[in-house]
């Protein structure tokens, strides 16, 4: 077992009167003050008699004598290979008529400006590891082996270990390794000076608003859409110069957004996997949105959060490919590899690249280091090619029980799985009458995490449905959630209603 290190600490006792004498009187006494004050507590270790004994500038006789004085009183107890400490048994009578007295004070309220962030608090609360969760990565998902024999093998030759202030924009080999992976998985266009390292594409799309947006620019958000981004507007942002741009089976409607502000200054849009509907966007709306964007001198952003996972045929290329200087490019290592990792990527036009590392050192300095070389080896040695491809084949298997199950429990009349082909989530269209926040919540109250869909539209009023995510959960795990979730759905449905489906 592993020993922990043993320092007890005590709180100031203040200086001793020298021409007083009797420092040993006058250090029991000042220990007996700070047990009946409570600045020590029953149970609580002591240092050495020769530690104290150094800090206060006096003799080890003097504390000595004052620990012997304490113990024979009861305040202190003694026990070898322990140490001396405050006595177990002792009560403070004063400290217990204090309790009695005192009344508490009344709570500062918080001011209104933490509203909104309230909110969000409420909104990203993380979801417990069980289905239909999204991205945990269990069993066949993990990385975990190759991961620690990585990390193992980096902090024995120094790499990553803790130093002084690193790079805002990333360490390098990570940079490197970055840009070599899109440029042959998404047909990215860029150069690693180009590579941002962020902790994930929440903070991709806050550094985006720090620096694109000024105080009187509008910005495109697509209708529904991903809350990390209107939860930023939100709070931080505009809200009323944010446009809710309305999405259909093609993607993003560019001539919706012109006719709502054709003068907004950014577009930040899902374009390879609407979140949350599923759907690409059409190469006709990407073309429409890029000669947009060019003859507005806008900025699209796009979020790249979950393109790897496409089931059939290959993946769509992104956008950035297209046009390098108008759009900066999102992606996240959370959704492949694991959510804690916390690293994902900008990949952002040159002249931004300084912008965006000065937003960078104001958000947090700059990423963590060691798991930014045990990344970088990841994707250079070929192991995040060879963990993809073998995810593709968990989330193919899972997503094909989860449409089974979903068909078997489900009624037609009152709920129905939007098909589709790639991303880790589906959509659970429900009946129209069906409450989706209620269903989420006593979901989860009964081990189901699902995340209502109506939420994610414009003031909240979508039609309601739920994301089941895809994680690698066992068929009778994924079997024992849809019953729950398909009685708790049939139990909120208004028979009558549930036809109009």
């Amino acid at each position: 077992m592993p020993r922990t290190a043993h320092n007890p600490k005590i709180p100031s006792l203040g200086e001793l009167d020298r021409r007083a004498g009797a420092l040993g009187r006058q250090l029991a006494q000042k220990l007996r003050d700070a047990v009946k004050s409570g600045a020590l507590k029953s149970g609580e270790s002591l240092p050495s008699t020769r530690a104290l004994a150094s800090s206060l500038g006096v003799a080890r006789g003097t504390v000595v004598e004052a620990f012997e004085q304490l113990i024979a009183e009861g305040f202190l107890e003694s026990s070898p290979g322990v140490g001396t400490y405050i006595a177990h048994t002792l009560t403070s009578p004063k400290r217990q008529a204090k309790k009695r007295i005192d009344l508490p004070l009344p709570a500062q309220p918080a001011p209104p400006s933490a509203e909104p962030f309230n909110t969000v608090a409420a909104q990203f609360e993380p979801l417990p590891p069980v289905p239909f969760a999204v991205s945990i990565p269990l069993g066949a998902a993990s990385p975990g082996p190759v991961w620690r024999r990585l990390g193992n093998r980096l902090r024995a030759h120094g790499l990553g270990a803790p130093g002084g202030y690193g790079d805002p924009q990333g360490a390098l080999p990570l940079r490197e390794a970055i840009a070599e992976y899109v440029r042959r998985s998404r047909s990215v266009r860029c150069e690693a000076e180009q590579v941002i390292v962020t902790t994930g594409t929440q903070q991709g799309l806050f550094l985006a608003c720090l620096v694109l947006l000024g105080q009187e620019d509008f910005a495109w958000v697509e209708n529904p859409a991903y809350p990390g981004i209107t939860a930023i507007l939100n709070t931080v942002g505009a809200p009323e110069r944010m446009v809710r741009v309305p999405v259909d089976e093609e993607g993003l409607d560019v001539e919706a957004g012109k006719r709502l502000q054709a003068d907004a200054r950014v577009a930040f849009v899902t374009p390879s996997h609407q979140y949350p509907l599923g759907m690409p966007m059409s190469m006709a709306r990407r073309n429409a949105l890029l000669a947009w964007a060019r003859a507005k001198s806008a900025w699209i952003v796009e979020d790249d959060y979950d393109s790897e996972f496409r089931y059939s045929g290959h993946p769509f290329p992104s956008m950035q490919g297209l046009d390098p200087e108008r759009v900066i490019y999102l992606g996240t290592f959370s959704k492949v590899l694991f959510p804690s990792l916390r690293l994902g990527y900008a990949i952002v036009p040159p002249q931004l690249v300084k912008a965006f590392c000065g937003a960078r050192v104001l958000l947090d300095r700059h990423p963590p280091s060691a798991d930014q070389h045990v990344l970088a080896s990841f994707i250079s040695e070929g192991h995040l090619e060879r963990h993809i491809r073998r995810m593709r084949g968990v989330y193919t298997h899972c997503r094909s029980h989860l449409f089974e199950i979903v068909r078997e429990v489900l009624p037609g009349n009152i709920a129905s799985l939007q098909p589709g082909d790639q991303g880790m989530h589906s959509v659970l269209w429900l009946a129209p009458s069906i409450d989706d926040v209620a269903v989420a919540q006593r979901a989860l109250k009964e081990g189901v995490a699902v995340r209502p869909v109506s939420s994610m539209y414009q003031a909240g009023d979508g039609p309601p449905g739920l994301i089941l995510g895809l994680s690698a959960f066992s068929r009778e795990q994924m079997t024992e959630a849809a019953s729950k979730l398909a009685r708790i759905i049939s139990e909120l449905a208004e028979p009558s209603k549930t036809n109009q489906f």
